[in-house]
């Protein structure tokens, strides 16, 4: 899977822990909302996503009414808490883009609609999918603090903080210290994953960018504590919640887990392309095959065994907490056979695996993918 929901944390205020509210479901675009089909490479069977109309390796024809240019009249729109699908649907009804499924695919090739926040925003009358996704990336809404949206990585949270007011030389000096932000030692010196998502009440005239993540920080710290999770274990609970972060339908969370581990476990290679997208900087669908393939490349994870070296983005304590809890189970493969319902189904068999991705195969050409 590649990759990205409301929260099903239990939470406090925004005060307090983690918003009750998902932001994420808004940046599943490079999960959910495009084709979440895995592929067996090698005798290993690592799994891999198809994104942007590659369909098992190959470009298929996928028709989608889609408006040009940068649009016309001004108009404002509520943009909804949810995934690409959900946002485009509501922005076709407002003829603010042509089609949800337009909308989709070009979310998907944007690496900065994962931080899209739902919100009124003024937007234009038949926009290219392209330049809606693009605007809206801007995220020029009002804010009553800073809003870190789950599954942000560290560059989306510097330059959102940049974006909101902050200046670029006191948050790149505040993160080129991770220590002094109260990084745990067990965390190698890796912020990522460590800066939790929630919304805090900051601004940036009376509060510094280091105090700022140093807040971010904390509250991962209370989270793990309150979670009882040893020291010696918490990276790695961190990068595996922050895989299951970018994988997982919500209702699906430890069962993704739990094929994580399985796979661990059995000494396979990871082959989630939202590692690979992640380490290379670029959605999956532009990873070349020698890119895949390289095994002196850490995040190449079809073929590197074992957990990236770094979590790929910030998870939320219901990720965290279904790698705690992940389910018994011998499951090794999943496929999202349907993106409307997120309906995921798991085995541990291979040709049921494959049957699955037949299943989804006819969903996506019944829905125009």
């Amino acid at each position: 899977m590649s990759g990205s929901r409301r929260d099903r944390a239990t939470g406090s205020d925004r005060r307090g822990g983690r918003r009750d509210r998902r932001q994420k479901r808004s940046r599943r675009p490079l999960v959910l909302a495009v084709v979440a089909v895995l592929l067996v490479v090698g005798a290993l069977g690592a799994w891999t996503v198809v994104n942007d109309g590659y369909l098992f390796g190959i470009r298929t024809p996928l028709a989608a009414p889609d408006y040009e240019g940068t649009g016309g009249e001004a108009v404002v729109v509520e943009v909804p808490q949810g995934n690409g699908y959900t946002i485009g649907a509501e922005l076709a009804e407002q003829d603010v883009v042509a089609s949800a499924e337009a909308f989709v695919r070009a979310f998907n090739a944007n690496p900065d609609a994962s931080s899209i926040q739902p919100g009124t925003r003024e937007m234009k009358l038949r926009m290219s999918a392209a330049s809606a996704v693009a605007l809206l990336a801007q995220n020029n809404v009002d804010r009553t603090g800073l809003t870190v949206v789950e599954g942000s990585t560290v560059a989306q949270i510097e330059q959102m903080m940049i974006e909101t007011g902050w200046p670029e030389a006191d948050v790149k000096a505040a993160l080129a210290d991770p220590a002094a932000l109260g990084l745990p030692a067990e965390a190698g010196g890796h912020l990522e994953g460590w800066l939790a998502a929630n919304t805090y009440e900051v601004k940036p005239d009376s509060t510094s960018a280091a105090d700022v993540l140093k807040q971010m920080v904390a509250l991962t710290m209370q989270e793990l504590e309150e979670l009882k999770v040893p020291a010696d274990q918490r990276n790695d609970l961190i990068i595996k919640a922050s895989l299951v972060e970018r994988e997982a339908p919500d209702e699906y969370r430890g069962e993704v887990a739990r094929v994580i581990e399985n796979r661990l476990a059995a000494n396979e290679a990871l082959g989630l392309d939202a590692i690979d997208s992640y380490g290379r900087k670029k959605p999956s669908h532009e990873i070349t095959s020698a890119e895949f393939r390289d095994k002196s490349f850490p995040y190449a994870s079809r073929v590197v065994k074992g957990l990236p070296p770094t979590a790929i983005g910030a998870p939320s304590k219901a990720s965290i907490e279904a790698v705690l809890k992940a389910p018994e189970g011998p499951w090794r493969w999943y496929v999202t056979v349907n993106l409307d319902t997120q309906e995921t189904k798991f085995t541990d068999d291979y040709n049921e695996f494959l049957a699955f991705k037949d299943e989804y195969q006819v969903w996506a050409a019944e829905n125009g993918y």
